[in-house]
């Protein structure tokens, strides 16, 4: 089913971060952070080529030494603290285009600040978007732990609840418990899956028909101690084959 799709994995990587500096290759348990990210693509069987967008000539050459191509470097002006991710797709469908000539099928979107992936859940993400010919993209997140429903923005001095359209006009459903309410789900960069086909034909980077995939509460490198959580997530026993593909890699590097 995806033998004949040529499927790539995007990983962005910009050098500047105000929280922590040069985050995307902080050290997490032995190895920089952008190395999980490239593991996990490189370890999946669906996907047939891994990028790196940067602007930074550091993190470039760290890519390449876990064995990704960086085939240029992302203009300056695509890796600002306010870029959307619309950019640098642009930017790297564009490069591709002209100097190779090659166009993917699918491109699976893996942020290194969301580290800890199994490469098996991967794949049942990309399966899941080549079977809904529907989807114009997949995004995973994971339930939030404090509901869509109570929250609310105002209007002037007013508060106007988000979902109302989903209940009668006078019923005070943003009153009851959590538990009788819809569930709502956080975006939380696990692995997203988009059709670059659908950027071109409307602009749009996810389109109007976005497959949800759900997953477990997953670590997200924003601040310092968020480095901690994660290396404590590091134990468990689904993360061991990630982290025996990274060992091996700086055996094979060093050899």
């Amino acid at each position: 089913m995806h033998k004949d799709k040529k499927i790539l994995a995007l990983i962005p990587a910009r050098g500047g971060s105000k929280s922590i500096p040069k985050k995307n290759i902080v050290d997490l348990g032995g190895f920089p952070l952008i190395a999980y990210s490239i593991a996990a693509a490189k370890m999946s069987p669906y996907i047939s080529r891994v990028l790196v967008s940067t602007d930074s000539s550091e993190i470039a050459e760290v890519a390449k030494h876990y064995g990704v191509q960086v085939p240029f470097l992302r203009p300056a002006e695509y890796a600002r603290d306010d870029s959307p991710d619309i950019e640098f797709f642009r930017h790297a469908f564009d490069w591709l285009q002209e100097y190779e000539g090659y166009v993917p099928d699918l491109v699976v979107h893996l942020r290194p600040t969301t580290p800890l992936r199994e490469p098996a859940l991967i794949d049942k993400a990309i399966k899941e978007i080549i079977g809904d010919e529907h989807a114009t993209a997949l995004r995973s997140a994971h339930e939030s732990e404090h509901t869509a429903y109570k929250l609310f923005r105002k209007e002037g001095e007013y508060i106007h609840f988000f979902g109302q359209e989903d209940f009668a006009q006078n019923e005070e459903y943003y009153n009851r418990g959590r538990q009788f309410l819809p569930k709502t789900y956080n975006p939380n960069g696990y692995v997203d899956v988009i059709r670059p086909e659908v950027l071109q034909q409307t602009g749009m980077l996810h389109g109007l028909r976005i497959r949800a995939f759900i997953t477990e509460r997953v670590a997200d490198i924003d601040r310092r101690e968020d480095i901690a959580f994660a290396e404590k997530l590091l134990g468990e026993e689904k993360f061991r084959p990630l982290l025996r593909f990274l060992e091996n890699q700086k055996l094979t590097t060093y050899a």
